[in-house]
């Protein structure tokens, strides 16, 4: 089986076939909730049934769950189990970073009900949702980081469109300097134990590239030449990093490419990523 050729199914197609389920609370918190997309026939991709959860971008302070369903529409034309979810958001960085490993917990807890294959767990999102996965990817096989991801669940591969791997420091000084009063209000509440820049030291530890290693999974990383909120100087020694091992990595670059990908470019971007799933995701 694979995804790249695999015929995409149509709008009415993916309405018809799918449970859908909205809200579902994995935590106490009101925005601790995701949306489950599951496929009766995702057991028919064998290697390729990948539970994909993906988080919404902005800045941990803005959007929701319900703002960026076109980074899911391509998995649930192909019949993957998808998981949307919130995150707690207006209260920092280090918060919002927890949640994704409380819902995949929560996920594990409850797999009689949603029969998901938690052994190939695809964690993807958009700016800081995208960072969020990464560093829950790097850090799930980090026995010190907190909190731990139950042991049963295997984060297979990791698809990060536009989302800081380093330099959060660059990132917080983007939007603290910003005249636009939203963006200033997201640099200020970025690292709330800090009421100016944060030091380095406490940010490094919610820095993907602080916990890289040979055993972290596959990533795939599509970045912007013009980002203007994630720079691209802050990819990189993580891109580096990544194009050490091209047979297990994949970074596409796009020159004229801004923050958020235009509709033609996240298009391209998905054919890569089914062909990055085919080939390099186990």
């Amino acid at each position: 089986m694979q995804l790249a050729t695999l015929a995409d199914k149509t709008p009415e197609q993916v309405q018809a076939s799918y449970q859908v389920t909205k809200d579902v609370p994995y935590g106490a918190d009101k925005e601790q909730a995701l949306d489950l997309y599951l496929s009766p026939t995702a057991s028919r991709l064998k290697q390729k049934n990948y539970t994909v959860v993906f988080l919404h971008g902005g800045g941990y302070y803005v959007s929701d769950k319900t703002r960026e369903e076109r980074y899911i529409q391509p998995y649930l034309k192909k019949g993957m189990n998808v998981v949307n979810m919130n995150y707690r958001i207006k209260r920092g960085v280090p918060l919002a970073t927890e949640d994704l490993t409380y819902a995949l917990n929560f996920l594990r807890a409850n797999n009689a009900t949603y029969h998901l294959d938690l052994s190939r767990v695809m964690v993807t999102g958009f700016s800081a949702g995208a960072h969020i996965a990464s560093l829950v990817a790097v850090t799930a096989n980090d026995p010190a980081y907190s909190p731990r991801l139950d042991p049963a669940i295997h984060i297979a591969g990791v698809v990060n469109f536009s989302g800081p791997v380093d330099g959060l420091d660059v990132v917080e000084k983007v939007f603290m300097s910003n005249d636009v009063p939203v963006m200033k209000a997201i640099g200020v509440a970025l690292f709330p134990e800090t009421t100016d820049y944060a030091p380095k030291d406490y940010i490094r530890k919610y820095e993907p590239i602080t916990y890289f290693d040979k055993n972290d999974p596959p990533f795939f990383i599509w970045q912007g030449g013009k980002d203007d909120q994630v720079p691209p100087v802050t990819f990189e020694n993580f891109v580096a990093l990544l194009k050490q091992d091209p047979q297990k990595n994949e970074v596409l670059f796009v020159p004229e490419g801004q923050h958020s990908p235009s509709t033609t470019e996240l298009a391209t971007a998905y054919q890569a990523i089914f062909a990055f799933l085919d080939k390099k995701v186990k």
